[in-house]
């Protein structure tokens, strides 16, 4: 009776660990030294689902987890800043300053599908508690 409930459930947790993923990554999109000051751009993160068959109801209806949360293995971007203190000193590089590799696009372009995901789910809830309770109504 509560199946539908346990599985949106499970998809508003996913969808909240994505926006935080989401948000982390916007928050760091100027970050050019890692968590022990040392000159690395941030990598941005993304969020890996998989079917959750431990919630369901055994008949294909099953919630959704979230698997890893992965970085992102892309260069960085590079600019030109021979002035900057934390430009690159020798190599191919020298002269150069690694930026974050994180577009902004992209990641309100992810927000907003997480957003309406999330919302989509809330009216699933919604929906599912009013059966509930006609349903307990008709028996009653």
């Amino acid at each position: 009776m509560f199946t539908a409930l346990d599985i949106s459930t499970s998809a508003l947790v996913a969808q909240r660990t994505r926006l935080n993923t989401i948000s982390g990554n916007i928050a760091n999109m100027n970050s050019l030294r890692d968590e022990h000051g040392q000159p690395n751009p941030y990598q941005s993160r993304y969020v890996v689902f998989e079917s959750n068959p431990g919630v369901g109801d055994g008949d294909g209806a099953m919630g959704v987890k979230v698997s890893s949360i992965k970085q992102d293995d892309s260069e960085p971007k590079y600019r030109y800043e021979p002035d900057h203190p934390l430009a690159i000193q020798s190599g191919k590089w020298q002269g150069y300053v690694a930026y974050p590799n994180v577009d902004m696009t992209t990641q309100m372009v992810d927000a907003l599908e997480a957003t309406r995901a999330y919302e989509a789910n809330l009216g699933v809830l919604e929906m599912s508690k009013s059966l509930n309770r006609e349903t307990l109504t008709i028996l009653a």
